[in-house]
């Protein structure tokens, strides 16, 4: 039990950790165009503590109410390839620049969170309902992504540092 909230406490830092590490605020992120309604800046890592710590609470609790060890793979594999597609964003938006390439890549992190829900509601209902900040908090995000994109394309063309 104690192996298992270790490992569900350890991908959340971790994912939390990459995607810190990942986001790289230069010169030329404040010079994007943003709409009046984006959080402040340093709300996104209160945010993403608070909905990561969420879902390592759900992949906890997905494991462990698990009838079998194929489903207790599942459940690990879901939240590998969450935590994957989840770190992948920060580096298409910041360090490569293209918040157009985050945007196409937003769908995958997207069904990430929605298919441990649906897998989750009938091994453990708080582990799926955990996971619902978490979807709300990317949907709102992607439509921050969309229109960031909106106001700033093409990119690929700007040289700030």
């Amino acid at each position: 039990m104690i192996t298992a909230i270790a490992i569900a406490a350890a991908w959340g830092v971790v994912v939390a950790a990459a995607g810190a590490w990942l986001t790289d605020l230069t010169p030329w992120y404040f010079t994007l165009r943003k709409p009046s309604w984006q959080p402040p800046d340093w709300l996104f890592g209160p945010a993403w503590t608070l909905i990561l710590s969420m879902a390592s609470l759900s992949a906890y609790l997905g494991w462990s109410n698990a009838l079998n060890s194929s489903t207790r793979g599942l459940v690990v594999v879901l939240f590998e390839l969450n935590g994957a597609a989840n770190i992948l964003w920060s580096p298409l938006f910041f360090k490569l620049r293209r918040p157009d390439w985050a945007l196409i890549e937003v769908p995958f992190l997207w069904l990430s969170i929605l298919l441990p829900i649906v897998l989750l509601w009938p091994i453990s209902r708080v582990a799926s309902l955990l996971l619902l900040p978490y979807l709300a908090w990317v949907s709102f995000a992607a439509f921050l992504n969309l229109t960031i994109v909106r106001l700033n394309r093409p990119f690929g063309l700007r040289v700030v540092d």
